[in-house]
């Protein structure tokens, strides 16, 4: 599930984040927008995302959205992180994916997300 849309960023300011990281992105001469894709994901402990998805390149992505959440004091989530399973289960899509939450830039807890109908679902969270 690591596509383009690995990053979600908080219900209420993403409209605002992702112009900032647009903005940023343009103004450093980085190739890399973003653009909501119209669903949000909720969590008990940390609150509602709206998922994003971007273009460019990897390093530049998670550069951004840890930046503009240090930047405008808000949250984000960045998924892509596996499970280091065996080979076999990886193969068949069985390892489990999780996220990491960031506040103000600082890591505050870790999702477990799967799919459903192409659009992420919350497995599990933990704090801290």
């Amino acid at each position: 599930m690591t596509h383009i849309d690995n990053f979600a960023v908080e219900q209420g300011n993403a409209e605002k984040g992702i112009e900032w990281m647009n903005s940023f992105a343009k103004k450093n001469h980085i190739d890399f927008q973003v653009k909501s894709e119209g669903y949000c994901l909720s969590t008990i402990n940390f609150g509602n995302f709206e998922v994003v998805s971007w273009k460019g390149e990897w390093r530049h992505a998670r550069n951004i959205i840890l930046k503009v959440s240090s930047k405008l004091n808000m949250k984000v989530i960045e998924a892509g992180y596996h499970q280091k399973n065996n080979l076999v289960s990886s193969l068949f899509g069985v390892s489990r994916e999780y996220a990491k939450v960031y506040s103000r830039g600082n890591l505050v807890g870790n999702l477990e997300i799967g799919s459903k109908s192409g659009k992420w679902i919350v497995k599990g969270e933990k704090l801290g």
